[in-house]
């Protein structure tokens, strides 16, 4: 496929808020495509480079290249040209990069320009996310869409999903079946704003301890163990604790679904940040496993013995997670009737509080497994009100900050992929972090005025604050006070961050 006519329909979906105008641009666009294509089709489209970042600089892309007269350029030839650029490194590799760049930008007409400059800045922003392209796939592919999105939640992979669909047509979608050893993405869960308000929604209902940990998924077949992070990453070679947990567990063949998490020796929650650093060291794995030992805590089953269980109730894989699962490797719960038993959750929630946890997710007994879907039938509640932003600019300090990039530009998640600005902040920076992010956004900078760095919406970071008000100096008509920095959250993508509309839903007493 011609870069030139992803390019076109990029830019004509972009000029669309029609979803179904959407969907039908990307249908059309997929039945043109070769299988092959697909896999670097679907992250273009969503503004995502396979490759990951290239360490291309605003001061590279921003040189002007005469541009070709005709459109020449494949998908392919873009995907093995940024795969070069991507392996640059060491004694003249900016000249290097500069010079790939102008190559590529040189063999590129005009609106293909555009395009690759949007891609490789992180600022292509048309709205094609995932589950248009998923619509459009099946509309393509004349798929019922229940059926491509279900196979795209047990592979893991929308590419993966539409690559067997373009080649084989429907029937490939009976391969995509859950499977040990194959993760799927996990099941998240929506904000309330207290126990009460989750109750009330869901009615019946366990109310289970929230951990400040990282989430896993632990895969058996005999005495094969692989542990999988919540964006599909390998993770079993770092964390030996668990593979010698999950063999002693009496099943056999399963799919577990919990966190991992470090407790000191009093027995409280170790910080994020320790856990967190243990399961990201890859050097030296005794030594760590010694320093800041990690424990599973499950609280959920997607398989046993070779039986699909994300279909049945929340109650039913309950009891078969504690067939399996020793209380102590459990995570801690317990159970609700309704609304008139909502003391019994409240109660719950001050004592995990009291444990050192963050709050408490309520859990519906009735619902299944939604994997890779925000479910209304999980509401995570915490003590105080916190978001997961994306850092859009930093603005340098001044004082003892002078050399460090300081005050956060902070953005929520739009409907049309782009991000409304909500307000910024300074606070809750520790010395090191100052150190750490004015390092990390200057590898995502894209352009500075001397003052404000703005950067590629790549950096995901959790922030608390105090409430919210109506301010009609941001796009969203609203700005939160108090923010403050809670922690960076490099385990998540920023199409995971919250939006403007579940900021907006949490507090129905502020009309912007």
């Amino acid at each position: 496929m011609l870069l030139a006519r992803l390019a076109q329909v990029s830019q004509e979906v972009a000029a669309t808020s029609a979803r179904s105008k959407k969907t039908a641009l990307l249908a059309e666009l997929f039945r043109e495509a070769e299988p092959d294509d697909v896999p670097i089709v679907i992250p273009y489209l969503a503004g995502r480079l396979p490759q990951g970042r290239l360490g291309v600089g605003w001061k590279v892309l921003s040189r002007h290249v005469t541009p070709a007269t005709e459109p020449s350029l494949t998908v392919h030839d873009v995907d093995t040209l940024l795969s070069t650029l991507s392996n640059v490194s060491g004694t003249g590799s900016q000249a290097e990069r500069t010079r790939l760049v102008g190559e590529l930008m040189g063999a590129a007409t005009e609106p293909e320009q555009r395009f690759l400059l949007g891609l490789l800045s992180g600022e292509v922003r048309q709205g094609a996310l995932d589950a248009v392209a998923t619509e459009g796939l099946a509309q393509a592919t004349q798929t019922p869409p229940a059926d491509v999105r279900r196979a795209v939640m047990l592979a893991g992979s929308l590419q993966t999903v539409a690559e067997a669909l373009l080649a084989d047509g429907p029937e490939a979608l009976d391969r995509f079946r859950l499977t040990v050893g194959r993760p799927v993405l996990p099941m998240l869960a929506h904000s309330a704003t207290s126990v009460a308000e989750a109750v009330e929604k869901l009615g019946a209902c366990a109310v289970e301890e929230k951990l400040d940990g990282i989430r896993v998924q632990v895969h058996r077949d005999g005495e094969t163990v692989r542990v999988y992070t919540r964006t599909l990453d390998d993770i079993t070679d770092r964390l030996p604790e668990l593979t010698a947990a999950a063999q002693d567990l009496r099943g056999g063949r399963f799919i577990l679904d919990g966190e991992v998490i470090s407790f000191d020796a009093a027995g409280r929650p170790r910080s994020f940040q320790e856990t967190a650093g243990r399961v990201g060291s890859r050097v030296d794995v005794a030594t760590a496993a010694e320093q800041v030992p990690v424990s599973p805590v499950f609280f959920d089953a997607l398989s046993v013995d070779g039986h699909d269980l994300l279909d049945l109730p929340f109650a039913e894989r309950h009891a078969e997670l504690a067939r399996l699962v020793p209380e102590p490797m459990r995570v801690r719960r317990t159970l609700v009737s309704g609304p008139d038993d909502v003391g019994a959750a409240e109660s719950f929630l001050a004592e995990t509080l009291e444990r050192g946890h963050e709050g408490v997710v309520v859990k519906s007994l009735d619902a299944p497994y939604s994997a890779g879907r925000r479910g209304a039938s999980w509401l995570k509640v915490k003590p105080v009100h916190t978001l997961d932003l994306v850092v859009l600019a930093a603005e340098w300090g001044h004082g003892r900050r002078t050399g460090k990039l300081s005050n956060l530009h902070l953005g929520a998640r739009q409907e049309d992929g782009s991000y409304a600005m909500l307000g910024k902040t300074f606070k809750g920076m520790t010395d090191a972090m100052l150190t750490w992010q004015t390092e990390r956004l200057q590898e995502l900078a894209t352009k500075t005025d001397g003052y404000v760095v703005t950067v590629r919406p790549e950096l995901v970071v959790e922030i608390a604050y105090d409430g919210l008000q109506r301010s009609t100096r941001y796009p969203a008509g609203v700005t939160l006070r108090f923010a403050r920095v809670v922690r960076y959250r490099e385990d998540k993508r920023p199409e995971e961050a919250d939006t403007v509309e579940t900021l907006l839903a949490a507090h129905p007493e502020v009309k912007p």
